[in-house]
């Protein structure tokens, strides 16, 4: 097991760059995670890996430590009550307001976008949905997450079979094609479907969202969990700020915004709205 100052080490570097705020409940977590660090770099102990990180000012590792901590197991649709509520609430009333408004296009943000089944679950639902209604109003689908290493892994779009169990049937074979011979067990998402998702690397803390636009439908699921409550509410105050009037936060399941300040309204558990 890790030791205190090596554990308070980790933590505070941890959180200076990413504002991840690892409680006494995670040592058993960060040590398994570290122990991949410790293999790729050969060296033999954490505190000696600590030594490393405080003589070497590498960067590159700096962002490995970050990957490894931050990284989260997800498949598509996971949490399906939030695709069901874009799909049967969110989309709808958006297409309904789309003249008044004048918005030329649909614009979802994945805000923590992981290994790609998010945002392109996103990308499969509004697909689906602009399909079924018949309906050819423009759509993207903005994808952003702190680690470079995760990123490169969403781009490529394979995924195993597991990562796409919960996908129905008739999605798996319209927006996926399947692997034979070597990439048996394999998925990979078809091109038109990647072409509409666009991944960047973003710290929510640090850089700004990608564009100038206003989003209508954010998802940052899974995220906060990890911060402590002054870091939610500026995280919440900036996703809040490029929401359009109306527009829709969606968080994890696990996740509340009733303990910290905010002007969004509670729509249903995890599910929140930017006042009209």
């Amino acid at each position: 097991m890790i030791r205190d100052n090596d554990y308070e080490f980790i933590r505070k570097l941890v959180y200076d760059r990413s504002r991840i705020n690892l409680g006494p409940d995670k040592r058993e977590l960060v040590t398994a995670r570290l122990n991949k660090r410790l293999q790729a770099n050969k060296i033999t102990s954490i505190s000696e890996y600590c030594r490393f990180l405080q003589t070497q000012s590498d960067e590159e590792e700096l962002c490995h430590l970050i990957d490894v901590i931050s990284t989260n197991h997800t498949y598509f649709f996971r949490e399906k009550d939030h695709f069901d509520f874009l799909y049967k609430t969110a989309l709808p009333e958006m297409v309904a307001r789309r003249d008044k408004e004048r918005w030329s296009h649909f614009s979802i943000w994945s805000a923590a976008s992981s290994s790609g089944e998010e945002p392109y679950t996103l990308a499969i639902t509004i697909a689906e949905f602009m399909r079924v209604n018949n309906c050819n109003w423009p759509w993207r689908v903005e994808a952003t997450d702190i680690s470079h290493r995760i990123l490169q892994k969403a781009r490529i779009g394979v995924y195993k079979e597991e990562a796409v169990s919960k996908v129905p049937p008739a999605m798996l074979k319209t927006y996926f094609q399947k692997g034979f011979g070597p990439q048996e067990g394999n998925y990979r998402v078809k091109p038109d479907l990647a072409e509409t998702v666009t991944f960047r690397q973003l710290n929510l803390l640090e850089g700004e969202p990608p564009g100038k636009d206003l989003f209508n439908v954010i998802f940052c699921r899974n995220v906060m969990i990890y911060f402590d409550h002054p870091t939610q509410a500026e995280l919440v105050e900036r996703l809040s700020r490029r929401l359009v009037p109306g527009g829709y936060l969606m968080v994890g399941h696990s996740e509340s915004l009733t303990a910290i300040q905010h002007k969004l309204q509670m729509v249903k558990p995890a599910v929140y709205r930017k006042p009209l």
